[in-house]
């Protein structure tokens, strides 16, 4: 049973030790981040398993970690491992920082929930949205953000559940498919009598780059 999910971003400035003196020009998505993540420690959930747009299809339990060596930090999250990206490892972070020790997991395709399971879902928006961004701009993009803003303020499954992947990949988003798998099986939880309370905690594009934080809660 999945009773709540967070959704966060994954760029490597969020750790402060990456970021090192640009530290403070992320610090309202680090407090949003810790926030969302807080919330969904509040839920009392069995299990958590992270979401993040790698390759398909692909599971990793508690044993996993990863590493920004290759940000030129000596920082290591999660279990023991170093198989995870960064996106997963951003979230292991995360769940770190902010004291979960309880079971978790690690995936890139659909969760089979154990217990009271909750989802924190690893998704960057656009990276076109403006001339400094790492993909210079693209009209499309701020609208792309929007569609997706707007469904996690909503709570709207099927915005997400649908959203456009190919556009995604022309718009350098890799937050679609993890969105795509969130509005999926929320959706199968309303099915089943569910409903959700959402919560969008950040809507901004740093560095010319689409992020957002959000809380989605889901009662019976």
């Amino acid at each position: 049973m999945i009773i709540a999910a967070a959704v966060c971003p994954h760029p490597p400035m969020l750790v402060p030790e990456v970021a090192q003196g640009a530290a403070p020009d992320l610090d309202e998505l680090r407090r949003a981040c810790d926030a969302a993540v807080q919330e969904l420690l509040a839920q009392d959930p069995q299990h958590i398993a992270v979401v993040g747009g790698g390759p398909p299809d692909r599971f990793w339990d508690h044993h996993a970690g990863g590493t920004l060596k290759s940000y030129g930090v000596d920082l290591h999250a999660g279990g023991d491992g170093n198989e995870l990206d960064l996106g997963l490892t951003i979230g292991a972070w995360l769940l770190d920082r902010n004291s979960w020790t309880g079971s978790r997991a690690y995936a890139t395709g659909e969760v089979d929930p154990k217990g009271r399971t909750a989802l924190l879902v690893m998704a960057d928006g656009t990276a076109k949205r403006n001339t400094e961004a790492p993909g210079y701009f693209d009209e499309r993009a701020e609208g792309f953000d929007r569609l997706i803003s707007d469904a996690l303020a909503a709570g709207d499954t099927p915005t997400l559940a649908n959203l456009d992947e190919e556009l995604a990949a022309e718009l350098w988003s890799g937050g679609a498919r993890p969105l795509r798998l969130l509005g999926r099986t929320t959706a199968a939880e309303i099915s089943k009598g569910a409903s959700i309370a959402a919560q969008l905690r950040y809507n901004e594009a740093p560095f010319g780059v689409g992020y957002w934080v959000a809380n989605w809660s889901l009662t019976r």
